[in-house]
């Protein structure tokens, strides 16, 4: 069993604990579930903006901590206040150290937030709403082709947008009309190795219809130019900053050689 088996497995068992003691309709009645979510598509479609998707993130499987002493609002606002296009929070507490707290607590900004999460159930997308997130994220490496249909549709359904995660080349099948934002994630889930050439070969059969976001291993501007000329409009970063004692400052610095560059 790989890491990301291990994950949707908890991930089922923690779904059906959280479901028994919180319904559906006692997640409509929290006070972010009715508030007007804002678009991650129209924030990447604005060429005044940066396009980087900045990823509050504590540790991960194959990195262990980290940051473990980060402040998810005090990071999140620096993100916004220096430019992201969007946050995203991870929620998943075992193997990422995130929590539902996190995301909530980053709703203090007025950008789009996406809940980075390993979702399996339409519980977790009405959980998304009621924490205050816009967009959540559907992993084709863990769902059928029906599987992201239907969830991409119960999104659209609460005014949540759908980032679309793929790996690899046989994972292309899944993109359909409920997902217009699609990701590549230049690390393999399964061995954490990265290849920005095996993502740049990928997004040529991505139609142009869809918003290409490049995810994970960018580490520099000079990665972002590339991605740029190949036709991605975001880019999902986080453990190049999050690894800064300060991940706000090294953000801005980020930031500030980008516009450098331009």
């Amino acid at each position: 069993m790989n890491i990301l088996d291990k994950i949707i497995a908890q991930k089922r068992i923690e779904v059906a604990e959280r479901k028994a003691k919180t319904s559906i309709a006692e997640l409509q009645q929290q006070p972010l579930y009715a508030r007007a979510t804002l678009s991650l598509k129209q924030f990447l479609l604005d060429d005044t903006k940066t396009g980087i998707i900045a990823e509050f993130k504590r540790q991960s499987p194959s990195k262990g901590v980290i940051n473990g002493t980060a402040d998810v609002a005090e990071v999140t606002s620096a993100y916004t206040n220096n430019g992201a296009s969007c946050l995203s929070v991870l929620t998943d507490e075992q193997f990422f150290g995130g929590s539902t707290n996190d995301l909530i607590k980053a709703r203090v900004n007025s950008i789009p937030i996406l809940r980075k999460d390993f979702i399996v159930d339409e519980y977790q997308i009405e959980e998304a709403k009621a924490m205050g997130a816009d967009v959540i994220l559907l992993i084709a490496a863990c769902l059928t082709t029906d599987e992201v249909k239907r969830l991409a549709a119960y999104a659209k359904k609460l005014s949540l947008e759908v980032l679309l995660e793929l790996h690899d080349e046989e994972e292309l099948q899944h993109i359909c009309d409920e997902t217009e934002i699609v990701g590549i994630n230049n690390r393999n889930l399964k061995t954490f190795e990265v290849d920005i050439e095996r993502s740049l070969r990928m997004a040529k059969q991505i139609p142009d219809t869809k918003i290409k976001v490049a995810e994970s291993g960018i580490s520099s501007v000079e990665n972002i130019q590339l991605f740029k000329a190949n036709g991605f409009r975001g880019f999902l970063i986080g453990e190049n900053f999050m690894k800064a004692e300060n991940p706000g400052k090294a953000f801005a610095a980020f930031v500030q050689q980008l516009k450098e560059k331009a």
